[in-house]
């Protein structure tokens, strides 16, 4: 397989004047990670083509979060700047959808989890309508998507309860006096709620996990991997749970 990438830090390469200067530097950025690149001559502009290894069925691990781990690793290592990073869709009773940015703070055999307010938007359409979706999208070491969709359930409160003893302390205190999507008057009252609760507590323990705060997991039933290709011949594998056990199907592009 091959990969075309038409940007390089971002800049698209159709349409720059000197395209030796962009040729080298995309050597220079790609060669690191991924072997000797080569260019071709494209309708749109100069293309860099990046041979790497085939995605397919026999190349990826039979177990979904085990291979969602091996990207997120492969990102972390290449330099992204937060892998962890992953938007989550989330709809009400009566279908509205809606989405956000969140962070990955757990992945291991029973499914993908992160932090919130339980009493948020999402926290409230995750009471009345307990599925999500979740989305990564990585540029390095190249670009790629992976989707997770499945049932939602709670994080159990000693697990909740050891990652609010991770966080820092500001991260706490704010967590404490927001109450997440609820209207605010200003920004000086947030403000002015945090400083209070800071100076009413020791440093040393911090504020206690409030009982809306905790986290969710999310338990797939439907991975997709996505990988670049030439010519929008992209890749992409789509793992089905079916009676206990994981399906690997090749979707069109």
């Amino acid at each position: 397989m091959a990969l075309a990438a038409h940007f390089e830090d971002g800049v698209p390469l159709q349409g720059l004047v000197d395209e030796g200067l962009v040729a080298k530097r995309c050597r220079d950025l790609f060669s690191k990670r991924l072997g000797s690149p080569e260019f071709v001559r494209r309708n749109d502009g100069l293309a860099l083509i990046v041979q790497t290894l085939v995605v397919d069925e026999a190349s990826v691990d039979p177990y979904p979060l085990t291979q969602l781990s091996s990207w997120l690793e492969s990102a972390r290592s290449a330099g992204e700047p937060m892998p962890e990073a992953m938007a989550v869709a989330t709809a009400t009773i009566d279908g509205r959808p809606s989405s956000r940015m969140v962070l990955l703070r757990g992945i291991d055999h029973r499914g993908l989890v992160f932090y919130t307010d339980r009493e948020s938007d999402k926290g409230r359409d995750l009471k009345a309508n307990p599925f999500a979706a979740a989305l990564f999208h990585w540029f390095l070491p190249l670009h790629r998507q992976v989707r997770v969709s499945g049932a939602v359930e709670e994080v159990d409160d000693d697990q909740s309860d050891a990652y609010w003893r991770s966080r820092p302390l500001g991260a706490r205190l704010s967590a404490v006096i927001s109450h997440q999507s609820e209207v605010v008057a200003r920004r000086a009252v947030l403000e002015q709620r945090m400083a209070e609760l800071a100076a009413a507590l020791p440093v040393e323990t911090g504020p206690p996990r409030p009982e809306r705060w905790g986290g969710y997991r999310i338990r797939p039933e439907v991975v997709e991997l996505w990988e670049e290709g030439a010519d929008r011949l992209h890749d992409r594998l789509r793992y089905r749970s079916q009676s206990g056990r994981w399906t690997i199907e090749r979707l069109s592009p």
